[in-house]
């Protein structure tokens, strides 16, 4: 265990992104569900009612910085998967199953946050989101200006 907190940067961000990613991965395996259909199926699953496709796909491009290309792709997956359906004009909405399989999942990844996050201060937590989403935010604003 570090005794020693390091001071956070980059590196500290992606090891924790990366450590929780493959708990969530190890969650999703017995499913048959990647990181990005999780990602679009949450996005589905919390909207108010159908939500439109190219908003939907803006919202993975927005999540998971994929290309809208592979987030169609994603949205088709779990069309075909019988997770989400399409109605006209363009709306995508959460299936029985795709409920359920969210529901489930939902519920194995709080067990494993609550073990994760277990004795680490609600002030601590709210100090490392407000750091980590000003970081976000930056890092979403370099991302839209030009290369220099």
């Amino acid at each position: 265990m570090t005794t020693t907190a390091p001071i956070v940067d980059s590196r500290v961000i992606g090891l924790a992104h990366y450590a929780a990613r493959a708990v969530l991965e190890r969650v999703l395996a017995p499913y048959g569900v990647t990181f990005q259909q999780s990602v679009t199926l949450r996005l589905v699953a919390v909207a108010d009612g159908p939500t439109g496709r190219d908003t939907l796909a803006d919202g993975v491009v927005g999540a998971v910085k994929a290309d809208a290309s592979d987030a169609h792709g994603t949205i088709d997956e779990l069309i075909a998967a019988g997770l989400l359906a399409e109605e006209e004009p363009a709306h995508i909405r959460i299936t029985d199953a795709g409920r359920e399989l969210y529901t489930k999942v939902s519920a194995e990844t709080g067990a494993v946050a609550a073990r994760i996050y277990d004795g680490i201060s609600d002030e601590d937590r709210a100090v490392a989101g407000r750091v980590l989403t000003l970081v976000t935010e930056r890092a979403n604003a370099e991302l839209t200006t030009p290369k220099k």
